[in-house]
């Protein structure tokens, strides 16, 4: 990293062994760090030794630093000769604002540089043995946030709802029930199944399994209370072995 330029970089899903070595290298030679709410504390840990750690994190529905202070400070500082890692959770190019900051930066004629992370769905579907995409099944897999109610409401529910197609719903806890509505509505089977990874990839990681007519129910009951992962369409793949062997018993 060079003075006077700001580093962007995903610290993964939170399993610090998923960091990059890349970022990894850039955590250890940041003077300073502003960091994501959901970044984990076992990534922070491998800062360098002088960096200066701020949160600068955002909670939904929640307390949060402007997005305009972000991009302040973080010109300022880089500005003030220091060299500035942007750690987002997750990729720093899904649902992480990252535009509106390489924008600042460009506006403030400073020199950044973007290092990709691994994002929350692709742990979570390692996590319950699938895949976001299958030959037969699907060929493409939508990316949606539920914190984005107005990017929800337009979007093309009808093409989601047909048979055999995967969503990734990030922050999707408190639009579960606007989720199951608008799919239903449009057509889809109401035991299309849907699995929920809350804290994806960490040790304290659980696993909601569940379908499309129960989910609302079954995820206030199971109280998750960590960032959460909503993958529409997909099952762990224990429970679908186990399914199998069922039906062949009973053939």
């Amino acid at each position: 990293m060079q003075p006077g330029q700001v580093t962007f970089a995903g610290s993964g899903p939170g399993d610090p062994d998923l960091l990059t070595i890349k970022a990894l290298k850039a955590l250890q030679q940041a003077d300073v760090i502003l960091h994501d709410r959901l970044v984990s504390d076992a990534i922070l840990q491998l800062a360098g030794p002088s960096a200066s750690l701020q949160d600068v994190g955002k909670e939904g529905f929640g307390p949060q630093v402007t997005q305009q202070e972000i991009c302040d400070r973080m010109v300022a500082l880089a500005k003030s000769g220091l060299r500035v890692l942007r750690l987002k959770s997750g990729d720093p190019a899904i649902f992480a604002r990252l535009d509106e900051e390489l924008t600042a930066c460009d506006i403030a004629g400073i020199d950044y540089h973007v290092i990709p992370g691994i994002t929350a769905a692709s742990a979570a579907v390692a996590d319950i043995g699938q895949s976001l995409t299958q030959r037969g099944r699907n060929a493409s897999v939508r990316f949606l946030t539920g914190h984005d109610m107005k990017g929800f409401a337009d979007h093309d529910w009808a093409a989601l709802a047909r048979a055999g197609e995967v969503a990734a719903i990030y922050m999707g806890k408190k639009s579960a029930r606007f989720i199951q509505g608008r799919l239903i509505m449009h057509g889809a089977d109401r035991n299309t199944p849907v699995t929920v990874v809350e804290n994806a990839s960490r040790a304290d990681q659980r696993v909601l399994e569940t379908t499309l007519y129960t989910l609302p129910d079954d995820l206030a009951d199971a109280g998750f209370n960590g960032p959460a992962l909503t993958l529409f369409g997909l099952a762990p793949r224990a429970s679908l072995a186990a399914l199998t062997d069922l039906k062949l018993e009973h053939a």
